[in-house]
């Protein structure tokens, strides 16, 4: 894995404040050269360093407002076939595998709340599901973030 330096680090912020700029202009603004930049953001890519675009796109654009999050409790044997059925159902959107109370945590997103009883039955139907708990995402109050840990980097 590809640990971070101050100049990976720097190239991040940059592009966090201006995702759409070119490697010239982040060149020009970090005073680095073209090439250095260029073969940074490489580096990082080779290294898994960024997420998929569809990290940055709301759901609610696409008519799914509601956010649940669904604590799941299932039959460790079949652990392994129900991740491959979770992925299957397109509302949801990501899936943990957790220690403690409940084995998977999933956050799904519906267009209301029938359409979450809908998402949840078919969870629910999934071969090795024993029970399920739901919570709804009522705000988000610290939004996804990396900067303060690329900033720790920084300070190094």
């Amino acid at each position: 894995m590809h640990t971070l330096d101050g100049t990976d680090a720097r190239i991040l912020l940059a592009m966090v404040q201006d995702p759409r700029q070119t490697v010239v202009a982040l060149a020009q603004q970090l005073g680095l050269s073209r090439n250095t930049v260029q073969a940074r953001m490489s580096s990082l890519e080779k290294g898994h360093a960024f997420l998929a675009f569809d990290h940055r796109i709301s759901p609610a654009v696409l008519g799914y407002p509601l956010t649940a999050y669904i604590s799941i409790h299932v039959q460790q044997q079949k652990l392994a076939a129900l991740a491959a059925s979770l992925a299957g159902i397109p509302e949801v959107v990501e899936a943990h595998g957790l220690s403690g109370r409940a084995d998977i945590l999933v956050r799904v997103v519906s267009t209301g709340a029938e359409d979450l009883f809908r998402i949840n039955g078919k969870i629910l139907a999934c071969d090795g599901v024993e029970r399920t708990e739901t919570s709804l995402a009522m705000n988000e109050l610290v939004p996804f973030r990396l900067t303060p840990l690329l900033e720790r980097v920084l300070d190094r």
